[in-house]
């Protein structure tokens, strides 16, 4: 009996002198972890935490809390005149957007790949614009529409044509935009992805004598699949919830055709309603968006082997 005990009490006598070291690495782990817990608390939760009171709240904006108002003001939101119209546009854009930047981002991410002698050159003038923000990206592309101050203003004028005037037009010079600013990142996210291929596949489908289109839709393509389901969880994330570029270039119009459902949450908060519980309804709805429609991309890039 004793000789059975004995390892037991061993045992426990190690862990208690390893004690004050595990103590030690465990203050020493959440003294690392404690910067982004508190950064996540921060502004994350307590903002999130906020957010869900106000949108079962009545919260004008000038004058405060004044009780709870739950589920009128998600029934209010879904009943806005321009609630359906701004979120099938913003679905519009979020589709247009990500097939032309994933598709642009691919193919200049094949054409660096491939150049030699201008890789260089070609890498740093498609991420140049990267470096400009949004909203200064968007003033510099208002002057260039304007019809008044713009380089192509007697274009416009002789042609009776407007960038920003008509809804079709509108979209399109706010898709270019995007597709200006953001095709470099892009590249550099897709660049990534095929630098990461192993050469040894190549060589070996070009033994097996497979042509380029067969290597690069048998090979490239497949082993690219957490590059794609990266780059489309990102530039749909960022689709809907565009606002900077409509906001400073067409102000959701004319006659709300460009309304984002971002827009509408900052018109119904700070202009016409000036209600911020109804507005917090829209945001939680558009989180809640958000969250099924990333679990559904990353699910549907899984590959089969994972569970």
């Amino acid at each position: 009996m004793v000789a059975d005990t004995l390892p037991a009490r061993t045992g426990r006598a190690s862990r208690r002198r390893r004690s004050p070291r595990a103590r030690r690495e465990a203050v020493r782990g959440w003294a690392y972890a404690a910067p982004t817990a508190i950064f996540v608390i921060f502004v994350f939760l307590i903002p999130l935490g906020l957010v869900l009171r106000m949108s079962a709240s009545d919260w004008p904006l000038m004058a405060g809390y004044q009780g709870p108002n739950f589920p009128d003001n998600y029934t209010e939101a879904v009943q806005h005149r321009l609630f359906w119209d701004s979120i099938g546009f913003t679905l519009k854009y979020t589709v247009i957007t990500t097939i032309l930047l994933v598709g642009l981002g691919l193919g200049l991410a094949l054409l660096v790949q491939e150049s030699t002698r201008w890789k260089s050159f070609l890498r740093t003038s498609f991420l140049v614009p990267s470096a400009l923000g949004l909203a200064s990206a968007s003033l510099l592309f208002y002057v260039l529409y304007s019809p008044y101050a713009g380089p192509f203003a007697d274009l416009m004028q002789s042609w009776g044509f407007t960038f920003l005037g008509t809804p079709e037009g509108a979209l399109w010079s706010t898709v270019f935009l995007v597709v200006w600013r953001y095709a470099g990142f892009y590249m550099l996210l897709m660049l990534v992805g095929l630098q990461g291929i192993p050469d040894d596949v190549y060589e070996a489908a070009h033994i097996d004598g497979a042509s380029r289109w067969q290597t690069f839709r048998d090979i490239t393509l497949p082993l690219l699949r957490p590059t794609f389901a990266l780059t489309i969880v990102l530039c749909v994330t960022g689709s809907l919830l565009a606002f900077e570029q409509f906001y400073i270039l067409t102000k959701g119009g004319p006659d709300n055709s460009t309304m984002t459902i971002v827009q509408l949450i900052y018109n119904v908060a700070f202009q016409g309603q000036n209600n911020l519980g109804i507005a917090a309804a829209l945001s939680v709805i558009v989180l809640i968006a958000l969250i099924v429609i990333n679990i559904f991309q990353l699910r549907a890039f899984r590959r089969p082997d994972e569970n």
